[in-house]
């Protein structure tokens, strides 16, 4: 087995000092330009990577910041995600990324274990944790911010958008062209939190208008979820479940856009006219649904914007010392209901 290399050899091979090396490594403003390129070049050239948690130790953290997301299964995540790393690209910080699956004993578990990391900060998905979740959070002795919900009460800052306000939005904004039958189609609201916040905003309008969903299928079907290995094959069978019990629908709400975009292609295949014949509308304006303009009405969220102010938060908080934290920032869904919008009929 090789020899790992030490600082020692990033000096010898930079030519200056152990001390200066260090300090050209961590970019310090005293060391001048030329040397903290050598050295950098030096700990290139021999496979030089150092020991953050060793450096941790006697340091109050590393320079990791934690991520953790729900998941990688749609896009949606992935831009929180590239936020946060363009928000932290010239730094000395690094994040590190754990995903869920919406399983509460997941997310303990991962924040616990980047607690272990000693990180500079936390990013964490969603406002609705458990109690002893909660208790990390507060006691992580680091800034800490919470994203993309803001129904709730955070440990600490908070970036997002209020979910219950969304769905309400959206179905008053699908009532005023003329759409009186809705129904709704999602899957594991007893896990996506988010997306079960959206459905009660939602019936929230519909109560006020004196309607209610004419029919509804959320996923507990065994039956269709065992069948279906995606978001959009989900959707596009559980569409043909509810069409085929409701031929009358003249909307259907899905909890997000992948299985909305299932919806379409069932419609597609099935001869139906979107969204003449029935309208469908979705959460997060994501791009798949760009290949087919005006067919999906949806909320789209600014993900990528939300991940890059929260890394950028935490950076201030740390570079600062700032009473930054604490916060709540809001970043509102932009509704687009494409051709209704334009055509503002009410479906035959």
């Amino acid at each position: 087995m090789k020899r790992r290399k030490t600082l020692a050899d990033v000096a010898a091979a930079a030519g200056v000092s152990k001390m200066t090396a260090s300090r050209a490594l961590r970019g310090d403003k005293d060391v001048s330009q030329t040397n903290i390129e050598r050295v950098k070049q030096a700990a290139r050239e021999i496979g030089y990577y150092g020991n953050q948690f060793a450096s941790s130790l006697s340091s109050k953290h590393t320079d990791l910041i934690g991520v953790v997301v729900p998941s990688l299964s749609n896009i949606v995540f992935p831009q929180v995600m590239s936020g946060v790393t363009d928000a932290l690209k010239g730094t000395l910080l690094q994040p590190v990324f754990g995903v869920t699956d919406y399983d509460p004993e997941t997310e303990y578990e991962t924040l616990r274990n980047m607690l272990s990391w000693r990180p500079a900060g936390l990013i964490v998905t969603g406002i609705d944790q458990p109690p002893e979740t909660r208790q990390l959070l507060k006691d992580a002795g680091v800034p800490v911010v919470q994203i993309m919900d803001i129904d709730g009460h955070p440990v600490d800052a908070c970036i997002g958008f209020s979910h219950s306000e969304a769905g309400h939005d959206i179905a008053v904004a699908l009532f005023e062209t003329g759409l009186r039958r809705f129904g709704y189609v999602g899957r594991n609201l007893d896990k996506d939190l988010r997306a079960a916040k959206r459905k009660q905003g939602f019936q929230s309008a519909l109560r006020d208008h004196g309607l209610a969903f004419a029919d509804v299928i959320d996923g507990s079907d065994l039956a269709v979820d065992a069948t279906a290995h995606s978001a959009v094959e989900c959707g596009r069978r559980m569409t043909a479940d509810i069409l085929n019990r409701r031929p009358d629908l003249d909307c259907i709400y899905f909890s997000n856009d992948d299985l909305a975009f299932g919806g379409l292609c069932h419609c597609i295949a099935a001869g139906i006219d979107v969204p003449r014949k029935v309208a469908l509308a979705g959460f997060n304006g994501l791009g798949i649904i760009e290949g087919f303009p005006g067919k999906i009405a949806t909320s789209r969220t600014a993900r990528k914007k939300i991940g890059k102010l929260a890394a950028r938060m935490i950076l201030e908080t740390l570079e600062h010392s700032t009473a930054e934290m604490g916060k709540l920032h809001i970043l509102k869904p932009e509704i687009s209901l494409g051709e209704l919008a334009v055509t503002n009929d009410k479906p035959d």
